[in-house]
């Protein structure tokens, strides 16, 4: 509120629950920039806070459902309207039906009203008066009839979107914040090293998804962070493969690029590893030249360089057509570049994170990178079975992914493992955290064969 424009009024509308078919729901979600404002987690909420010249800067009013003890009985305790005041610091609660009625009074009186249509609407980050009204199902026709007359009359004059101006505060992560993602990315290193050591041949991928999954919510993930990629032999070469219902052969590699939610916040690791437990010389040579750029790139990973992501990005193409030129390929001139970023490296090398698994919608990839951002580094190589690439790398699909690079996070009392995998970055150099899932080809042919201490599983 302190960032925003004087005599200005900022709305955020929450989730609301999402059927699979009928009556069958999912497990419900609170919409990311509302419950980054509020901690609110129920369906059918909404917040508004009103910029003033009090003691704290702002009024804060947040809209409920309320106590129903009828769907209760089915549902599940609600917070009541008094401990939505002593809980969530709201100054006043007050049922969500009211919501409509209460913002049209109040922004009559304000100058800037920040305000996004709700979450997944087909009209994206603009306010759509319809997309409101159908989200807001809970209102009554008449409410709903009056708040339509209310944006169409009023809102347009004054409106600015919210979306960006909460980007700003999310791409900069509190200490909290970094303790919490330090944990979800612990959690699933941990069931990435675990995993390595659980796949056999002739298992069917599905099988090594589940098992992931299973590690991930035995040590409190509530969620996947994101439906998981168990890529096996050729099936890497789909960026984003997600049938993970083929069986795995000795002699393969398997990509998974998985991670957990805890708390709020994502994890987003890559791994690619034997089905047999051992490289063979062409895996190894491969993996390696991945392992070499994802290592560089993480070396620049500093506010002190001042860099951007595309920076960033542009040279990871360079270096890796120069490893894959060292291992046999012959990527030389422009056509060379260009088989790197259309066919064998092209996707991005790496986005935002926190929240959500892509905080990136209003991410600036061209600004320098700044402390207290957490971004992945990504790299990957996948080679189709074409003629001018050499047969002995044909259909092998690689990608490492560190999750998360902490910049400029305070690393007073930090644990240092070596060859682990969360980064956290200091002004001047980056420093190797502990996420425990193995990325040097020791390290991951050990987990492979249980010769790593995996605890606490």
């Amino acid at each position: 509120m302190d960032s925003l424009p004087d005599n200005s009024l900022v709305v955020s509308v929450g989730g609301q629950i999402k059927y699979m078919s009928g009556q069958i729901f999912y497990k419900f979600r609170q919409a990311s920039d509302f419950w980054y404002l509020t901690g609110f987690e129920e369906p059918d909420s909404a917040v508004i806070l009103e910029k003033n010249s009090s003691s704290k800067g702002y009024r804060m009013t947040l809209f409920c459902a309320g106590k129903d003890s009828a769907k209760e009985k089915w549902e599940g305790a609600r917070t009541s309207f008094q401990d939505a005041v002593a809980h969530f610091k709201a100054d006043d609660a007050q049922p969500v039906s009211k919501f409509p009625s209460v913002l049209k009074t109040l922004a009559a009186s304000f100058s800037n009203v920040y305000m996004d249509a709700p979450p997944n609407s087909r009209r994206g980050r603009g306010l759509s008066h319809k997309a409101i009204m159908k989200y807001l199902s809970f209102s009554n026709s008449s409410s709903r009839s009056e708040f339509e007359n209310f944006v169409d009359s009023v809102i347009p004059s004054k409106r600015q979107s919210l979306a960006p101006e909460v980007a700003k505060l999310r791409s900069i992560k509190s200490d909290p914040e970094k303790t919490i993602m330090r944990k979800a990315a612990d959690i699933s290193g941990r069931a990435h090293a675990k995993t390595m050591r659980f796949t056999n041949p002739d298992m069917s991928e599905h099988n090594i998804a589940s098992h992931f999954e299973y590690l991930c919510a035995m040590q409190g993930s509530q969620r996947p962070a994101y439906v998981p990629v168990v890529a096996s032999g050729a099936n890497a070469l789909t960026i984003h493969y997600t049938a993970n219902n083929q069986i795995v052969h000795n002699g393969e590699m398997i990509l998974i690029d998985a991670g957990c939610e805890y708390n709020g916040y994502a994890s987003d690791i890559t791994r690619t590893y034997p089905v047999s437990g051992k490289f063979s010389s062409a895996q190894a040579a491969l993996y390696s030249s991945v392992l070499t750029v994802q290592k560089k790139l993480i070396t620049m990973c500093t506010e002190a360089a001042n860099i951007s992501l595309s920076e960033l990005h542009r040279e990871s193409c360079i270096l890796m057509r120069s490893e894959l030129n060292r291992i046999g390929f012959n990527l030389h001139g422009a056509t060379g570049m260009g088989d790197v970023e259309r066919v064998l490296y092209p996707h991005y090398v790496g986005h935002p994170i926190g929240i959500d698994l892509h905080e990136s919608t209003h991410f600036d990839r061209n600004a320098p990178i700044r402390s207290g951002m957490v971004i992945t580094i990504e790299p990957g190589v996948y080679v189709p079975a074409a003629s001018n690439f050499p047969t002995a790398f044909h259909d092998m699909g690689i990608r490492i992914e560190v999750c998360p690079t902490f910049l400029m996070f305070s690393i007073t009392n930090a644990k240092v493992v070596a060859s682990q995998d969360e980064v956290l970055v200091g002004k001047d150099h980056p420093t190797i955290l502990s996420v425990n899932a193995p990325k040097e080809i020791a390290d991951v042919e050990g987990a492979c064969q249980g010769l790593l201490d995996l605890s606490p599983f």
